[in-house]
């Protein structure tokens, strides 16, 4: 298969989901549930899905959960939406392995987590994305050193996007400075890895974002897209600083918490368990949440 950077804005869209992974009451996987909320956020402003991502809590899944999370997600976006399946992890093989399956079920493309914990040489992540790209899927690159404690610099991302089908890059350091010289030197598709970067981002001519926050406001992060398409870049900066508390607000403390409990408190999910390491939210925790619901209109007051 034959990709192109363009691939990504042309196929996969502009605002895609990271959706959450929902369990219920005893910790197991809800699948009623992740279609619905599959379904709400395609008729609420996502372009696709982003399943088995950080938001997806993919570190506590096993593979039959994960693999069993692609062909949903596959079913309930054919037609209507895009889908990337999160198959990076740090173990080369069985980064692999996830990605036949995912091609199999029909993924549109793959998100590729920088390898974590064991923090490889540059020589390490080429080989490692190499190997992933080789399986035939367009690979969207993830770079997020607030959890891999390892960055890729520019000129590494920039060698990996001359690897034959690496085709975008989720850019989840906040260093504008770097994705400008990534941006500068390569045409891969910029999806900002943070919801407060979807502004830069589209003024730097990037393609959209990864998010966590469309869950709730993917209707006015499509509206961003859109005006920043069209040129009217203050309009897009209005929005984006009428929703700057809940960019905060979200990450608090550690993602995907908080959005759990913003969909559990608004009836998106029936539960906002996690799996542990992950805790629920505290009282506090909740109390703060609901005031920036509240104050951005996603709860009556």
């Amino acid at each position: 298969m034959t990709v192109t950077s363009g691939y990504a804005a042309a196929v996969l869209g502009a605002v895609l989901t990271a959706a959450v992974t929902p369990f219920d009451a005893s910790g197991e996987v809800d699948e009623a549930a992740y279609r619905a909320l599959v379904r709400r956020l395609l008729a609420n402003g996502s372009d696709g899905i982003v399943v088995a991502g950080t938001t997806g809590e993919a570190s506590t899944l096993s593979d039959v959960e994960r693999i069993a999370l692609f062909e949903v997600t596959r079913e309930e976006t054919r037609g209507t939406g895009t889908m990337v399946a999160g198959t990076g992890s740090n173990d080369t093989a069985h980064s692999v392995h996830l990605t036949h399956a995912a091609r199999e079920i029909g993924a549109d493309a793959v998100l590729v987590v920088t390898p974590y914990y064991n923090k490889p040489p540059a020589e390490g992540i080429r080989r490692h994305v190499q190997a992933i790209a080789e399986v035939g899927l367009p690979v969207v690159l993830y770079n997020i050193p607030g959890r891999t404690a390892l960055n890729m610099p520019p000129d590494l991302i920039v060698e990996l996007a001359a690897i034959p089908g690496v085709v975008a890059l989720k850019q989840a350091n906040e260093d504008l400075a770097q994705l400008s010289a990534v941006m500068e030197r390569c045409d891969l598709a910029i999806y900002a890895g943070n919801d407060d970067m979807l502004m830069p981002v589209l003024e730097m001519g990037g393609t959209g974002v990864i998010s966590v926050a469309s869950h709730l406001v993917g209707t006015q992060m499509q509206q961003m897209v859109a005006l920043a398409a069209a040129g009217d870049m203050d309009a897009a900066r209005a929005i984006d600083a009428s929703l700057a508390g809940l960019w905060t607000g979200l990450f608090e403390v550690t993602n995907p918490i908080l959005i759990k409990a913003a969909l559990q408190m608004l009836g998106f999910i029936p539960t906002d368990v996690l799996r542990l390491p992950l805790v629920q939210a505290t009282a506090d925790e909740r109390d703060r949440l609901g005031l920036v619901l509240t104050a951005h209109g996603i709860v009556a007051a």
